[in-house]
């Protein structure tokens, strides 16, 4: 993560000084930097050393940081990682045209790779991300999202990047097909059970440890797993209640809402399906040759379901 961190430093170089300053300001915001943290775990579970894995790790990285840097513009919001967005302290425009200078140069980077195969997969996560996002937008507000349209949205939206990272790893290490899948499936179950508890932190998470206002999701009428769920477990009134509040995005009946997703054991549910991913995962880890790198993607997998932020 060193050399990846070195390369993201090297590669953010612009003769355009607000460029470099919101990168910087978002880059070194104290991510997780799990999506290249992914590529690199699958690259070495498959016995790959090559210096291609730190500017790969570098492009998703930059890849997932033009689409915060788009979303927070979108979600007005005002938080991340503890501290005030890019949006917040640069204003919309720089964020949004620094997303797209992130995007720009991780294509330049993959290009660099000089391989069909890498292009082919992170154009396609790219645009099924963007895609991700629009049908995010559309879903605003609209209390009538069931699971599985749910599902389809963070499978796209957030899954794609994990499921790309770890297939890139596999495809640096020129893996059979086989592992690549393996690979593949690792990622979208990983992001798919890590995107799921993030909601579920949304309700039931600790603001000083998430580094986010909770509520965020309520504000900008999201229905995510933890309120389909009460709904569903809930009484009419209640339903009713928890339909009122995505459709206005009224904060001031968050504590209520809370209160709903609670006793319904709504949490449990959503934590259940995470957990479902999570076993997802760890049956696809098994499929690698075994090693450090695989038994630390096995540990990956099942820490996230104890994730607090």
């Amino acid at each position: 993560m060193h050399q990846v961190d070195q390369v993201i430093a090297q590669r953010l170089n612009s003769g355009v000084p607000l460029v470099g300053s919101v990168s910087q300001y978002i880059i070194t915001a104290g991510g997780k930097r799990l999506r290249p943290a992914l590529l690199l775990l699958c690259c070495g579970a498959l016995g790959c050393d090559s210096a291609q894995r730190f500017n790969m790790a570098a492009v998703v990285e930059f890849i997932h940081t033009a689409t915060l840097l788009h979303d927070d513009v979108v979600d007005d919001s005002a938080l991340r990682r503890g501290r005030p967005t890019a949006n917040a302290t640069f204003g919309n425009p720089a964020s949004v045209l620094v997303g797209d200078f992130l995007y720009s140069r991780a294509f330049q980077m993959m290009v660099d790779a000089d391989s069909m195969r890498i292009m082919q997969v992170l154009s396609d996560a790219t645009n099924v991300i963007a895609e991700g996002e629009v049908m995010q937008l559309m879903n605003m507000h609209n209390a009538a999202l069931d699971e599985v349209g749910y599902l389809h949205v963070i499978r796209s939206k957030t899954a794609k990047l994990f499921e790309a990272s770890a297939r890139v790893g596999a495809i640096v290490a020129r893996a059979s097909s086989e592992l690549e899948e393996a690979c593949a499936e690792y990622g979208q179950a990983l992001g798919t059970a890590f995107q799921v508890i993030d909601d579920v932190l949304d309700y039931a998470g600790d603001a000083a440890v998430m580094g986010k206002s909770l509520g965020d999701d309520l504000r900008e009428g999201k229905a995510t797993l933890p309120l389909i769920a009460a709904m569903q477990r809930g009484s009419a009134e209640q339903a009713d209640t928890i339909k009122k509040a995505i459709e206005t995005g009224d904060l001031s009946m968050l504590e209520q809402i809370v209160s709903i997703v609670k006793s319904t054991g709504a949490l449990d549910v959503a934590r259940n399906a995470a957990r479902q991913e999570a076993l997802r995962a760890i049956a696809a880890a098994k499929r690698l040759p075994a090693g450090e790198h695989t038994d630390c993607l096995i540990q990956l997998a099942t820490q996230l379901l104890e994730r607090n932020h």
